[in-house]
């Protein structure tokens, strides 16, 4: 005990959103030193972390077959528990300029809807990384602290965070949460349902980062821009089994993303629903806030509003929220005491 409390004297206190698709890690007093994508390689014969992070994303869908890429969060939790270890082992001792020795004190963001066994195991993978005390913190929560909102005020604040694997929704009212709900939809199905698109309307085989950057280039909610916007897309043919060429424009993309963004906007209605008339009327006058990857979706914005005739507030930086709002609160003694799980 004596030794892990000098240790913590010269660790630097750290918050990290550890989410599915990126990892992002605050330090404090130095800001996000880390975003990297949440991706580790491995050797098949030997075990050992080949790479993390942009390295490892660099290799998904290129590896021969002694080497493996794997993403150790799906739908916002630990389905990895070694590889989720080596990941956070990496990026602690990388902040901490390698020195294994450090013991730093830790908020973790994590998706509203986890179960107490989900919760131990980032806690336990926290702790066997190098962490000292670890706290955890539900990732609409920090967005919401992130973005700035007024959560200690007795008033209702609604927040949207639109993740790599969940879609995080939450009424925050006096520094606690009102009603909560977490989606396993996010980025990664909105990727997929690309994939499923393509492979059903051209019997075309893309790969992840393939979809990827059709979603962000072409990737909408609601149809704004009325010039047709298109890009060149290679995949395999599932017929001849030849690698193959199309062009793809956004009309396509906007249907092939409808079902994952319908199943948001369910969500966020359902919400409401349940939200107490007195917090509906904050949120009337006050609009939802949407935050995390999701919300760079063109249109995203638009469609919400035309769909609940709320106001729809994207928050600044959206990918920085969550991470933002635990580093604040490793400052707040108080408030962590207020919002830990």
């Amino acid at each position: 005990m004596f030794i892990n409390t000098i240790m913590g004297w010269f660790s630097n206190d750290m918050a990290i959103d550890l989410g599915t698709a990126n990892t992002l890690v605050y330090v404090k007093g130095r800001g996000i030193v880390c975003n990297e994508p949440s991706v580790v390689a491995m050797s098949v014969r030997t075990g050992k972390v080949l790479a993390v992070g942009s390295e490892a994303k660099k290799m998904l869908g290129r590896t021969p077959g002694d080497v493996k890429t794997i993403r150790p969060i799906k739908d916002g939790v630990i389905s990895d528990f070694d590889v989720t270890g080596e990941m956070l082992r990496y990026f602690i001792q990388r902040v901490h300029n390698r020195k294994s020795f450090m013991r730093p004190r830790i908020v973790i963001g994590v998706p509203s809807g986890i179960t107490q066994v989900e919760q131990r195991a980032v806690k336990d993978a926290a702790v066997t990384s190098g962490g000292r005390d670890v706290y955890l913190i539900e990732e609409p929560v920090a967005a919401a602290i992130g973005t700035g909102l007024p959560i200690s005020e007795p008033s209702g604040n609604m927040i949207v965070d639109i993740g790599g694997g969940t879609t995080d929704i939450a009424v925050i009212s006096m520094d606690g949460v009102v009603y909560s709900k977490a989606i396993r939809v996010g980025g990664d199905k909105m990727d997929e349902a690309i994939i499923n698109y393509i492979k059903r309307k051209y019997n075309l085989l893309i790969g992840e980062m393939m979809a990827e950057q059709i979603k962000l280039e072409l990737g909408s909610a609601y149809k704004i821009d009325s010039q047709r916007q298109t890009m060149e897309i290679k995949g395999r043919d599932l017929v001849s089994g030849i690698p193959k060429t199309l062009i793809l424009d956004d009309d396509e993309v906007r249907e092939s993303l409808a079902d994952p963004v319908s199943q948001i906007l369910n969500g966020i209605k359902q919400a409401l629903e349940n939200t107490p008339p007195e917090l509906s009327a904050d949120i009337v006058d006050k609009g939802i806030v949407l935050a995390g990857g999701g919300a760079l979706l063109k249109g995203m914005d638009v469609f919400l509003r035309e769909e609940t005739s709320l106001p729809i507030i994207i928050a600044e930086d959206p990918l920085t929220c969550v991470v933002l709002g635990a580093g604040k609160v490793l400052d707040d003694e108080d408030i962590l005491q207020k919002v830990r799980m």
